[in-house]
């Protein structure tokens, strides 16, 4: 299997830290790619020309995240990041999809404020991403408190989210008024899967 990838892209992140919590990061050739830059031929693999896109022994790509994380949390016998069933299934389905949603917000204040020409910028646009954030963030501190201490595929976007959070300073400094959260993130970085995965440019 190929992994087309980028160490700044927090969806590719939350892909390579499931292959490692996975055991199958050895599996895996890692490719990096700049989805931006008109040579990479990700469309080919991924018609949004988007990472991160996991290619298949038979040639098969799959895409986004969410998808390419559970099937390859499908490929081993150990420690589930996906629950199989019942009420824990959905509620980290829950916390992977709030955590992707603060995710989208971050990265679409990344464009308005990098990529596009300043007279074009809409401030209203970006307050309406940064509020969408905060709020978001300020669920995950009251939630916290009820998450189990396994390692799941919630907690674990969580983590490429705060990471993306303090690589790219979206929101300025989102530990402020959250210290249960805090707390908790700092406590994943004995993780080989975090520890390795840390966005670069």
């Amino acid at each position: 299997m190929k992994l087309r990838y980028s160490h700044t892209s927090p969806y590719a992140r939350k892909v390579w830290m499931t292959l490692i919590e996975c055991g199958l990061d050895h599996r895996v050739e890692m490719v990096p790619t700049n989805a931006w830059a008109s040579e990479a031929d990700l469309t080919a693999d991924n018609p949004l020309s988007k990472v991160p896109a996991l290619i298949l022994e038979d040639g098969q790509a799959l895409y986004d995240s969410p998808v390419i994380c559970e099937y390859l949390d499908s490929l081993h016998t150990g420690h589930k990041l996906f629950p199989a069933d019942g009420q824990e299934r959905w509620r980290q389905l829950k916390i992977q999809a709030l955590a992707d949603g603060i995710l989208d917000a971050a990265v679409a204040i990344r464009v308005e404020e990098t990529l596009r020409p300043e007279d074009k910028r809409w401030s209203g646009w970006i307050d309406r991403q940064k509020a969408a954030i905060t709020r978001s963030l300020d669920h995950l501190e009251k939630d916290i408190g009820h998450w189990s201490s396994v390692f799941l595929i919630g907690p674990l976007t969580v983590v490429a989210t705060l990471g993306y959070l303090d690589f790219r300073g979206a929101v300025g400094d989102w530990r402020a008024g959250r210290p249960h959260l805090a707390h908790w993130y700092a406590t994943t970085h004995n993780r080989r899967s975090v520890q390795e995965t840390e966005p670069k440019e």
